[in-house]
């Protein structure tokens, strides 16, 4: 059974503020500031796209607080994208995918990977975005979550891409940035695709 919280989020002129300054650090992506969290700014129409994962791509995760589920997201349930980070600083992962009524988007952003390397503890910024809901969770800086990336296998006919495998932690809840809610994470495991063109 799936349990969203649904308070309604805070409108007030604070709020305002923050969200737009949410926006502006998506621009100029200073870290450890949450990674770009609305639709539009998460991934520019450049981004490498694999709609449906491709035969690898998977999904498993447990949350609890303001939303309560677990997810099981197989190949074909599963979208996920990636683009580099400013600077060559590491990558985003995007991975989206529907819980009952509602579609949940990720964003993972891993500025210390390269391309083609695994890695132990490497430290992450976390966004989970209800789609279309203006609801968005994220990690307050870079010590609350990192990832154990245990393979980036080369994808064959696409140079420079990889079904990259991880697992997530995170010691801390991701706060809603608009409202009062959070979320934890747990046994949170994916497959995804890292397109490295271009670094």
């Amino acid at each position: 059974m799936h349990r969203f919280s649904k308070k309604p989020a805070r409108s007030t002129p604070i709020a305002g503020f923050f969200a737009a300054m949410l926006l502006l650090i998506a621009g100029c992506d200073a870290a450890p500031e949450p990674e770009a969290a609305t639709d539009s700014a998460i991934l520019p129409p450049h981004a490498r796209t694999s709609p449906d994962c491709g035969p690898r791509g998977s999904l498993v995760a447990v949350l609890y607080g303001g939303i309560e589920t677990e997810l099981q997201w197989p190949p074909g349930l599963l979208a996920c994208e990636s683009m580099l980070r400013p600077q060559g600083e590491g990558i985003r992962l995007r991975f989206e995918g529907d819980v009952g009524s509602e579609r949940l988007v990720f964003i993972i952003a891993l500025p210390g990977l390269e391309p083609g390397a695994t890695a132990s503890e490497l430290p992450a910024n976390v966004t989970l975005t209800v789609e279309g809901s203006g609801r968005f969770f994220s990690t307050p800086s870079l010590d609350s979550c990192w990832v154990d990336i245990i393979s980036q296998d080369p994808m064959p006919d696409q140079e420079d891409s990889y079904w990259i495998t991880g697992e997530l932690f995170c010691v801390g809840p991701l706060g809603e940035i608009n409202g009062d809610a959070s979320i934890m994470l747990d046994h949170f495991r994916f497959t995804g695709v890292a397109a490295w063109g271009g670094a």
